[in-house]
């Protein structure tokens, strides 16, 4: 199958994005790097009037540091925040994700805020910004506000984005002294969407563990002071809580297994990193 027939804008700067988007409302979407929307649009499960390009907007292509977080523009391309020389002190989490992701090609033209903002359940960057406990900035005409990455995913392919409002930037928090961090997935092969995917943040007295592939939508839960026989039974009524279901892809048994099996050894191999 092919798209409808849409028609088809190329914003020079952000401001002109966001008022193109309040004109056409729920009638518009972005485009950016295409990954995701080409695929939707092509077996018309969406289908816009226009598309609003944003993949040569200058300033929306940025990646760059604050005092508290690495922040990326709608523009930035997957490929460009993992190719970064300081990621991996920057948010080792966050260079851990990138290899699971799909392929190269992919990641070269596909962005970081796309990902985001599509909130695909099995998506490894979503998942990534859950665990870190990290930020969507959205921007429309009536200004700009800043969502948790708790609130913002609310449900499979549903976010807290309002139509007129563009997933201007990701925020994901810096590593921190005294954390180690630890990511890793189940997919049929490389490159799929995953099975089950998890991420583990481990401090001195508290485990965060967030698993993406089982659910509707990225999950987490932290827990503090605990290990052994009662960290197991808690990971434990957390696969349970995520209500997974079978499908052509896996059981929902074996689904629960591997939030164990991986949520654990996730977990273990954080605890044992070296602090960024």
């Amino acid at each position: 199958m092919k798209p409808q027939a849409f028609d088809y804008a190329r914003p020079d700067s952000a401001e002109e994005a966001v008022a193109l988007l309040h004109d056409a409302g729920e009638d518009a979407r972005i485009l950016a790097g295409g990954q995701s929307l080409m695929a939707v649009l092509n077996l018309r499960l969406a289908q816009p009037s226009v598309l609003i390009d944003i993949s040569r907007v200058p300033d929306l292509n940025y990646v760059r540091t604050t005092d508290s977080h690495l922040a990326i523009g709608a523009a930035a391309t997957q490929g460009s925040v993992e190719w970064r020389a300081t990621l991996a002190r920057e948010v080792p989490l966050l260079a851990q994700a990138f290899p699971h992701i799909s392929h190269f090609q992919i990641r070269n033209r596909g962005t970081v805020c796309g990902s985001v903002a599509h909130a695909d359940p099995s998506a490894e960057l979503p998942l990534a910004l859950l665990a870190l406990d990290g930020e969507v900035v959205l921007r429309s005409r009536r200004g700009r506000r800043v969502v948790a990455a708790e609130d913002f995913f609310q449900g499979m392919l549903m976010t807290a984005r309002a139509p007129d409002e563009l997933v201007e930037e990701v925020r994901y928090p810096l590593a921190r002294q005294g954390l180690r961090y630890a990511f890793d997935e189940f997919s049929g092969r490389h490159g799929d969407f995953a099975i089950c995917a998890v991420a583990a943040v481990v401090g001195p007295d508290s485990i965060r563990l967030a698993v993406g592939g089982v659910s509707d939508r990225p999950r987490v839960r932290s827990w503090s002071h605990i290990g052994g026989a009662d960290l197991d039974a808690a990971i434990n009524d957390f696969a349970w809580e995520l209500g997974a279901k079978d499908d052509h892809h896996a059981s929902a048994r074996f689904r629960r297994q591997l939030v164990r099996h991986l949520g654990r050894a996730a977990i273990e191999q954080a605890t044992h990193k070296a602090n960024p």
